[in-house]
């Protein structure tokens, strides 16, 4: 920032007048800007499969049309989504395995429990691996009525043995977000040898969701895949939902071009420092957005060929990264 303030101040006035540097970033609503993104996905999405699940994770304050948690709910944006994925609830927001403060616990619970009362699924993911914390997790998200994961893995890459059983395992055939009682999270494959390992290990469970990939490593599951992996073994059937960032490009995603490395479009920021191949995103320009849905190469357009019920949205609080330059 330093250097950029010396670069102005040494150029003449006029010039400054009559110029807009490349990098500025536009004074929006970044968070309307988030919200109308998830809504064109969810009209794109439904316009196609009219059941079509949308679940947006964090960045909870856009439930709100005040961004507080008393205020009124935020209807367009619930209008357009099912549920509403939150990380670290009661575990994990400073550390894995450690409780989360209670001032941030109940900050989210806030904004959380507006999406609940205005007919929304909560799917709480708390990072634990202690039996007793896993447990704790459990019991106290269904208590606030949520569904939640304990993930004893931070890289969601595993299929935790405790439980034995999905927590509330049942034999239903789910057919609604609504009546899901159970998640597993696993978006992440690279642990299991092969694609087949992969659905073997799935398709032995009872869970009543799935949030997963579109890929095995560079390879798009098929059709007849995802409906396997709908399968409990206990002869129910489950949700599966694709995860998909959309507040963040990923540089080995089937949409990167080698080109952006050296030649980045307008929309394409800098590197997640703490992500490495992960890019922020000027998620309100359309060119993104063309990325993302509309038509048919976007990514949402694969994953709905392919048969999944719905979509998991990450990076929904990208907003804080354009509030904060």
């Amino acid at each position: 920032m330093k250097k950029i303030l010396f670069l102005i101040l040494s150029v003449p006035i006029l010039f400054l007048a009559g110029c807009k540097k490349e990098n500025d970033i536009p004074d929006l609503d970044f968070r309307q800007e988030m919200r109308e993104f998830v809504k064109g996905i969810s009209e794109y999405g439904r316009s196609i499969h009219s059941g079509f699940i949308i679940i947006p994770q964090n960045g909870q304050e856009l439930v709100s049309s005040t961004e507080e948690s008393n205020g009124a709910p935020a209807s367009d944006y619930l209008s357009a989504i099912d549920g509403l994925g939150r990380e670290d609830l009661f575990y994990g927001y400073n550390n894995d395995n450690e409780a989360t403060p209670t001032d941030d616990r109940e900050y989210i619970t806030g904004f959380l429990d507006l999406a609940k009362n205005n007919g929304k699924q909560i799917l709480a993911i708390d990072y634990c691996s202690t039996p007793l914390f896993m447990d704790n997790s459990y019991t106290q998200n269904n208590a606030k009525g949520y569904i939640s994961f304990a993930a004893d893995h931070r890289e969601l890459d595993n299929i935790p043995s405790f439980p034995a059983q999905p927590y509330e395992v049942n034999t239903n055939a789910i057919i609604t977000l609504a009546e899901a009682k159970n998640f597993l999270y696993l978006i992440n494959p690279a642990t299991f040898s092969t694609k087949q390992d992969f659905i073997n290990a799935v398709t032995a469970t009872n869970y009543d969701a799935l949030v997963m990939d579109l890929y095995f490593n560079d390879e798009e599951f098929s059709s007849s895949e995802i409906t396997a992996l709908k399968e409990k073994a206990n002869g129910g059937t489950r949700l599966l939902i694709c995860y998909m960032s959309i507040g963040e490009a990923e540089d080995y995603r089937y949409y990167w071009q080698s080109s952006w490395n050296n030649d980045k479009p307008a929309w394409l920021d800098d590197e997640n420092p703490n992500w490495a191949g992960n890019y922020k995103v000027r998620y309100w320009e359309q060119d993104w957005k063309n990325v993302i849905y509309g038509n048919d190469s976007s990514y949402l357009k694969k994953i709905l060929d392919t048969g999944f019920d719905g979509v998991y949205l990450d990076i929904i609080d990208a907003f804080e990264y354009y509030e904060n330059q």
